[in-house]
């Protein structure tokens, strides 16, 4: 499935493939590539609160930012809870970025592969194979608790309004 009119980079307009995730619903599942090259698949994360963020590439200053502030935010929340981000990075410059930047908390997994993660979340870009920026809060019951795509590529989601659904559910 295509979806046109939902993000833009730069205000130019792209098409997500997958279907739209939508609040309440159970979380698709996926399996993606750790920095070691194992394959990952979501049912790893099964029975924990997860802050799943898809963003572009890592190595990019909105990314950057966007990766720190939840590795910073992961320190004082709950034991139960997994940040997870995902782009279509090769897994060696994601360890390498994780390892530069000091990244403990937030685990990063590629998407290059499979394209698994941004079929199923609807995060695929159709023109140039990388993951638009996204958040989503699932529960421990496997129920999206929050969405938030993020209609420009180069903004950064709504920060807050990720912390205010991880409180609700703490």
């Amino acid at each position: 499935m295509e979806r046109t009119n939902v993000a833009t980079v730069k205000n130019n307009p792209i098409t997500l493939m997958g279907e739209e995730v939508k609040t309440g619903q159970r979380a698709p599942g996926f399996k993606v590539i750790d920095t070691d090259l194992k394959e990952v698949s979501s049912e790893e994360f099964k029975g924990k609160i997860r802050v799943i963020a898809s963003v572009p590439s890592l190595d990019t200053p909105i990314c950057d930012l966007q990766i720190k502030r939840f590795n910073d935010e992961a320190v004082n929340l709950s034991k139960d809870l997994k940040v997870i981000f995902l782009s279509m990075d090769l897994p060696f410059a994601q360890k390498r970025f994780c390892q530069a930047n000091n990244i403990k908390q937030v685990k990063t997994f590629s998407d290059h592969k499979y394209a698994d993660f941004g079929s199923n979340y609807g995060v695929l870009i159709k023109e140039l194979r990388l993951l638009a920026r996204a958040v989503f809060v699932i529960d421990k019951d496997d129920t999206v608790r929050y969405v938030e795509y993020v209609p420009e590529l180069t903004s950064h989601p709504d920060y807050g309004a990720v912390l205010d659904a991880l409180k609700s559910m703490m």
